[in-house]
């Protein structure tokens, strides 16, 4: 019998970063503020702060983290109200409670982007907005931009899904105030924990620096990306040193050392994960049951698993697909169907007054979740298109499939 291809094992750490974490343990030197000047946390910032075509970039111990500073960066008031697309990750609303803001959801459509006319008409009432790229599908950022901007509301990208994504050529990340990544297991770059925020505004990035843990003088072995003209951030960094409060949220030498070596990976994971994917995706689009949403025309994305729809199924015949798709070896989750799911907002018992989002709700109760990594072969690719077609097929038509019609 042949086996189901293993989805689970991330990419080994390339062998580039061994020299340096010999050196690392070696020396002890795990704290980024050790050394006199190019910390592997400094190095990684200003090679990602490149790589995105961002001013500055700021890494730290999660991408909660760095949704929370950013938050904390923006001075928002005690209660600001901050929009979010009810379909996230349980840690986006939490950081904006952690920074004593109130969340505020709207829903999302069958696609998982943002419903824009639901979007707008809760936007008037809101004081900073996270874009959530969940599962690495971005929503109409020419839309969401414009309606923002004119009401001189700040935009948070939560990106953890998403490097490598473009929209109209541009980064994603790096089209609202502050954009923010994971470096968590089954991310495009994987250190276990850590995140990192970019942006282009000394200001915010001073202000995120020193509530990072960037305690006495050790703000002055941050810098600009190279090339970039320091003297903006140092102003601004003096400006602000002794005047924030200390989170001590910074990130680790070993934990930078080891994204680091990943950087050079990410154009081959992005090409790779992408091909995967859309060679999936266009296998199982031919199930009458299996829906895929289509990508925005701007968007290129960068996907490190599959998202999908079931039609036509009843709850009963979803959760039987879920248990044929898992005898065939294949771990699909239906994010509104898994107990205590993370990714469902009713689960969400931390929010007051936690809203009802019928259309999120019933996209949540029939979506499809896959993990399809980059490593995986075309071959691999076949066989969990083919299970996940048999699934289906055995769920809807048991009479023929008992009988081999």
């Amino acid at each position: 019998m042949t086996l189901p291809p293993n989805v689970y094992d991330a990419e080994p750490i390339p062998e580039a970063a061994r020299a340096e974490i010999e050196r690392l343990l070696t020396s002890g030197d795990l704290f980024r503020y050790t050394a006199p000047e190019n910390s592997p946390v400094t190095l990684l910032e200003t090679e990602f702060a490149e790589m995105m075509g961002a001013r500055f970039a700021l890494a730290v111990s999660s991408c909660s983290a760095a949704l929370f500073l950013s938050l904390k960066a923006l001075n928002l008031p005690r209660g600001a109200r901050v929009m979010i697309p009810g379909f996230t990750f349980a840690a986006v609303p939490s950081s904006i409670v952690h920074a004593d803001c109130v969340p505020v959801l709207c829903e999302v459509g069958d696609n998982y982007r943002i419903d824009i006319a639901d979007f707008t008409a809760r936007l008037d009432d809101v004081q900073a907005v996270i874009i959530s790229h969940m599962r690495g599908h971005t929503s109409d950022m020419d839309a969401i931009m414009a309606l923002c901007d004119a009401r001189d509301i700040p935009v948070i990208e939560d990106a953890a899904h998403s490097l490598g994504t473009t929209w109209a050529g541009r980064n994603i990340g790096t089209i609202g105030r502050i954009g923010c990544f994971s470096f968590q297991s089954y991310k495009m770059i994987n250190s276990g924990e850590g995140g990192i925020l970019v942006t282009d505004d000394a200001e915010l990035v001073a202000r995120a620096i020193i509530m990072s843990g960037a305690y006495e003088h050790m703000w002055k072995k941050h810098k600009a990306r190279r090339g970039e003209n320091s003297d903006e951030l140092v102003r601004a960094l003096e400006r602000w040193q002794n005047q924030l409060p200390l989170y001590n949220l910074r990130l680790s030498n070993m934990s930078a050392t080891i994204a680091r070596a990943q950087l050079p990976e990410v154009a081959r994971r992005i090409r790779d994960g992408r091909r995967n994917h859309d060679h999936t995706a266009a296998r199982i689009s031919t199930s009458p049951w299996i829906d895929v949403p289509a990508k925005l025309a701007p968007e290129e994305r960068a996907p490190d698993s599959l998202q999908f729809n079931l039609t036509g199924l009843t709850d009963e015949e979803t959760l039987a697909f879920q248990a044929a798709a898992a005898r065939y070896g294949i771990k699909v989750q239906v994010f509104g169907m898994s107990t205590d799911n993370a990714r469902a907002f009713w689960n969400w018992q931390f929010i007051e007054d936690l809203p009802e989002l019928p259309k999120t709700r019933a996209m949540l109760m029939r979506a499809c979740d896959c993990r399809l990594p980059a490593r995986l072969t075309l071959s691999d690719c076949d066989m969990i298109a083919d299970a996940l077609i048999s699934a289906a097929a055995d769920v809807m038509t048991p009479a023929e499939a008992a009988y081999g019609t």
